[in-house]
C-alpha cells in the first residue's frame, strides 16, 4: 500500500505553494487507494505557533483533503527523536558543538575557504576534535551547543548508499557532500532531518512526496535509516511553485495565502486549479 504524508511547519499560513505540494502527496495515495497522512513539524519552539497548526488543519479541509489516521505533532514525540539519537550516541556518531555561526565563519576565514556543499560552505569540524574531557567541561559549565553527526565516520559504517526516485530511477548517496549536519540542539532534541526520518519510518511512509528543493536532504536521510535500521520509502519529487517574476512562493506573499484568497471569495476548486495551474 502506498503511503504518503504531507508535513508543513506551522510557521505562518499556508500558500499556493504548499497547496500544490498537498494535493501532490494526497492525489498520489489516493489514485493507488493508499494512505494520506498529515503531520505538523512543530520542533521550532521559537517560530511555531498553535494558531497555524488550527490554520493548516482548516485550510486543508475547506481545500477538500482528507487525511487518515490522527494527525502527528512532532512535538508530543520527542522521546522518540532522543532514543534514536541514543543510538546514534552509543556508535560514537554523534558530537557536541559548540561553535556560533559566527565562530564557523570565522574558521572558514583562517582557514582560506572551506568545502562547499549544496548552499554553503560545509561545517570545518572544529568541535570534532575536542577531546571527551573538553566536551564534558563544556557541557557542564551551561555552554550552548548543536549534536552532530560525524558524516565521516558514519558514511565509513554504513559503506555505499542509495534510493529510489520514482522518475529518475537509482541515485547514489553522497551524504558527505553535505558535511557534519545538526541533529539535535541542547534544549530541542531533534533537527528537520532526524525528525523527518524517525517519523517516516513510525508512520510507515513507503512514498516520501517533496520539493525539488529538498531533494539534497535526502542524501542524509538515506544514510540515517542506514545507520537507525529504518526501512526505505522511495521518493517522487515534484516542481516548485513561483510567480510571474519566477520568484519562488513564501509564507510572507500574505495575498498568496489560502486564508486571504477564501476570504477574497476564491473557491476551494480555484484554488486547486490556481495552484496546478503555477
Amino acid at each position: 500500500m502506498i503511503v504518503t504524508r504531507f508535513a508543513p511547519s506551522p510557521t505562518g499560513y499556508l500558500h499556493l505553494g504548499h497547496a500544490y505540494s498537498a494535493l501532490f502527496a494526497w492525489r498520489a495515495a489516493r489514485a493507488a487507494s493508499g494512505r494520506f497522512l498529515l503531520r505538523i513539524e512543530d520542533i521550532d519552539r521559537t517560530r511555531c505557533r498553535p494558531e497555524f497548526t488550527t490554520a493548516i488543519i482548516e485550510d486543508l479541509a475547506w481545500l477538500g483533503l482528507d487525511w487518515d489516521g490522527a494527525v502527528r505533532m512532532q512535538s508530543e514525540h520527542f522521546d522518540d527523536y532522543r532514543a534514536a539519537l541514543e543510538k546514534l550516541s552509543s556508535r560514537g556518531l554523534i558530537y557536541p558543538c559548540f561553535c556560533t555561526r559566527a565562530d564557523i565563519a570565522a574558521e572558514i576565514a583562517r582557514a582560506g575557504g572551506a568545502p562547499q556543499g549544496e548552499e554553503a560552505p560545509l561545517y570545518p569540524g572544529t568541535c570534532r576534535k575536542l577531546s571527551r574531557e573538553e566536551r564534558a567541561r563544556r557541557i557542564a559549565a551551561g555552554e550552548s551547543y548543536a549534536l552532530r553527526l560525524d558524516m565521516a565516520k558514519a558514511v565509513a559504517l554504513t559503506g555505499p548508499l542509495s534510493w529510489e526516485d520514482d522518475k529518475g530511477g537509482r541515485v547514489e548517496a553522497q551524504p558527505l557532500s553535505l558535511g557534519d549536519v545538526v541533529l539535535a540542539r541542547k534544549d530541542v532534541p531533534t533537527s528537520y532531518h532526524l525528525a523527518v526520518t524517525v517519523d517516516d519510518a513510525l508512520q510507515g511512509v513507503t512514498l516520501v512526496t517533496r520539493g525539488v528543493d529538498l531533494r539534497a536532504a535526502t542524501h542524509i536521510h538515506r544514510l540515517l535509516q542506514a545507520l537507525l535500521d529504518l526501512p526505505i520509502p522511495r521518493y517522487r519529487f515534484h516542481k516548485l511553485l513561483t510567480d510571474g517574476s519566477g520568484k519562488r512562493f513564501a509564507k510572507r506573499d500574505k495575498a498568496l495565502t489560502l486564508r486571504t484568497l477564501r476570504e477574497a471569495g476564491r473557491t476551494p476548486a480555484e484554488v486547486r486549479a490556481m495552484a496546478e495551474s503555477c
